[in-house]
């Protein structure tokens, strides 16, 4: 549900499963409105024109670069962002491989790994790199990052094999 007022507008926005009425300039982006309007500031203002990757949130379940997509472009839809994800395998996974240094970007790469695994539960190497493609790390290499999301892979591939 979006309603206008002069030069602003209230919309719902399902963020990290929790329903909020938001209000903000039609011109505001969804990183400006997650972390002035709802203080989750997990995702990182680098670029700033979709480039770096580091501003990256989940946007039904793909990743969205929040620095260039409106606000109101998000309405409707489920949004996750990096405080949206409470122990899951990848950042676990980030932490046992080392998969950061200086930690700015590493928000939006979780996220952007989160995503490659939901939409790609086994992914090729070519597909992992592809993916990694879209998110700028100046302090690491992309081995750790690339080490961790097949850290994920090879514990999901384990526990499946445990069951059988």
């Amino acid at each position: 549900m979006i309603e206008s007022h002069v030069n602003k507008v209230n919309a719902q926005m399902d963020i990290n499963g929790e329903l909020h009425t938001v209000e903000f300039r039609p011109a505001e982006t969804l990183l400006q409105v997650l972390r002035s309007s709802l203080s989750l500031t997990g995702a990182k203002p680098g670029c700033l024109n979709g480039d770096c990757g580091a501003c990256t949130v989940m946007v039904d379940r793909v990743p969205f670069k929040s620095c260039i997509m409106l606000a109101i472009e998000a309405a409707g839809k489920k949004i996750i962002t990096i405080e949206g994800l409470k122990n899951t395998p990848i950042q676990k996974a980030f932490i046992e491989n080392f998969a950061f240094q200086c930690g700015y970007c590493t928000p939006g790469f979780i996220i952007n790994c989160h995503a490659l695994l939901i939409n790609h539960p086994n992914p090729s190497k070519d597909i992992i790199g592809d993916w990694l493609e879209s998110n700028i790390c100046r302090c690491t290499c992309y081995q750790e990052i690339e080490n961790a999301v097949q850290a994920v892979i090879n514990e999901k591939v384990e526990s499946e094999n445990d069951e059988n």
